[in-house]
């Protein structure tokens, strides 16, 4: 009997030592307090997520808690804290007392921790019983309806709900929740950078970095202030931020790099999978020195056997690249209005799909804005020269593409001559179908008006032949407006949108 009371005392004495050790910044101990709603708020580097983590595992190395650790869409485990609470484990020390499984974390103490996105788990969350935590993270993206049904099937008595998140837009619906007008049983907490105290000097450059380029976005990302004009958001509506596994049929990979010194240095690997494009992965740093660069880059799987495109403006950079291991890397041409025909033709896509850890690239696709007019507020039709480095490493990727479809003077071309057409009488202005009594194209011709001597021709019919009459983009010469990603055409001596060929014919 003396044995198996000693043995306790001493498990006792083990479990106690590992509880010191799981400990969290002064800014953050308030996640003890037994209030319904424990919220962290802010900028990028304020370890909110790493102590919410941390206060979980406590109470679950010590009591038999089930926590559900959400967020508004996770496809995959890896979208989850999953990887997070794993890592945290192994730092503390403290594996001898959790069982790490597939999809979920156990611990000896009988708690678990089990992980689900909101907006397609609803069903399966309003029937789940006896969770006593919920922690949400990146919670700026949780929408109202999730909010509505989520908050009443959390009721057992004692239960918490633990919110995380950097704040997006005034209007969204966490933030009107917990920031303008949080319920009385809450505790709210700004937290930043400066809360941190293992703040990384990577981070801190970074942070430097924005500071010195563009106050605004540095207010957004490092302090946790909203972002404005959104109107002005190149990208808007455009991208999704998923975890996705490349697959056989898909078109890639394509490598692009940015250089800079005081800028950001970036390498990107992307695919395409037909109207859809991917960005795996990104090596992204600021201050990188030319000589610790390669280094970077291998951050990024199989970069040195592919060709990579990068920024032809350093050629001493792609000169020493090529002779420490990159030999494929190569200078991208640049040709007149490349920047505005690169955009326009990475917004042709239905989608771009950007992998969580790609973090840098989704940040600049969240900032990268067209100029807004100081005084009056409009949005300008210029692009603002800021927030581009991975956008610039992801165009570098895909120039041949780019240049070889000659998007732009295809579009500018046929712009023309419905212009032409209209002013001369011989089209109806654009929303409107052309009058019947012209001469009905050849069935089954794919002859079309080129100005690029061929290239774009056969482009395009290679394209349609492969997708089923499916087209990227370009302009219907019924109606005169863009043929958008996806949609259906035909394709006689012109383009027409399906519906449009349908009313000429």
């Amino acid at each position: 009997m003396a044995e198996v009371l000693r043995a306790r005392e001493l498990a006792l004495a083990d479990r106690l030592e590992a509880l010191a050790r799981i400990t969290v910044p002064p800014a953050f101990e308030f996640l003890n307090e037994p209030d319904r709603y424990l919220v962290a708020y802010g900028g990028r580097g304020s370890a909110k997520s790493w102590s919410i983590c941390r206060r979980l595992l406590r109470e679950a190395l010590w009591r038999p808690i089930r926590v559900l650790c959400c967020r508004e869409i996770q496809l995959s485990i890896e979208e989850s804290v999953h990887h997070l609470i794993e890592s945290q484990i192994r730092e503390l020390g403290i594996e001898d007392y959790f069982d790490v499984l597939e999809k979920r974390i156990t611990s000896k103490a009988g708690a678990e921790f089990v992980f689900a996105g909101l907006r397609s788990n609803v069903t399966k969350l309003l029937s789940m019983e006896g969770v006593d935590r919920v922690w949400i993270e990146e919670a700026a993206a949780i929408s109202h309806n999730s909010w509505e049904k989520l908050i009443p099937t959390i009721r057992r008595p004692g239960s918490q709900i633990l919110v995380s998140f950097n704040p997006d837009l005034e209007d969204d619906p966490t933030y009107k929740r917990f920031i303008k007008s949080p319920p009385p049983d809450a505790i709210v907490r700004k937290v930043s950078w400066r809360d941190n105290p293992f703040f990384p000097e990577e981070l801190r450059r970074e942070k430097d970095y924005l500071a010195s380029v563009d106050a605004d976005a540095y207010e957004h990302v490092w302090e946790g202030a909203c972002r404005s004009h959104s109107d002005a958001q190149v990208f808007k509506g455009k991208f999704a931020i998923e975890a996705f596994e490349p697959e056989a049929t898909w078109d890639g990979p394509y490598y692009g790099a940015d250089f800079g010194f005081n800028d950001p240095t970036t390498l990107l690997r992307c695919w395409i999978a037909g109207r859809t494009l991917y960005v795996e992965h990104e090596a992204y740093a600021v201050s990188c020195d030319i000589d610790r660069t390669p280094a970077l880059f291998d951050a990024v799987p199989e970069a040195r056997r592919h060709t990579i495109r990068a920024d032809s403006s350093r050629p001493e950079t792609i000169s020493y690249l090529q002779q420490h291991g990159y030999p494929e890397l190569v200078g991208v041409e640049k040709w007149p209005n490349s920047v505005e025909e690169g955009v326009q033709y990475l917004r042709q896509y239905e989608r771009i799909v950007i992998h969580p850890r790609c973090e840098h690239t989704a940040a600049e696709f969240r900032l990268y804005s067209y100029r807004v007019d100081r005084l009056s507020g409009d949005v300008l039709p210029e692009l603002a020269d800021k927030h581009n480095h991975c956008v610039d490493a992801l165009r570098y990727a895909l120039a041949p593409i780019i240049k070889g479809n000659n998007f732009a003077a295809w579009v500018d071309y046929t712009k023309g001559e419905a212009a032409r057409e209209r002013a001369e009488g011989e089209a109806p202005p654009v929303g409107q179908h052309l009058p019947h009594h012209r001469p009905r194209p050849a069935a089954g011709s794919v002859a079309i008006l080129d100005p690029t001597g061929g290239l774009f021709e056969a482009y395009q019919k290679a394209f349609a032949e492969a997708n089923g009459g499916i087209y990227l983009g370009e302009t219907c010469s019924s109606c005169g407006d863009l043929i958008a990603p996806g949609t259906r055409y035909v394709k006689a001596d012109r383009s027409f949108h399906e519906q449009c060929w349908q009313s000429f014919n």
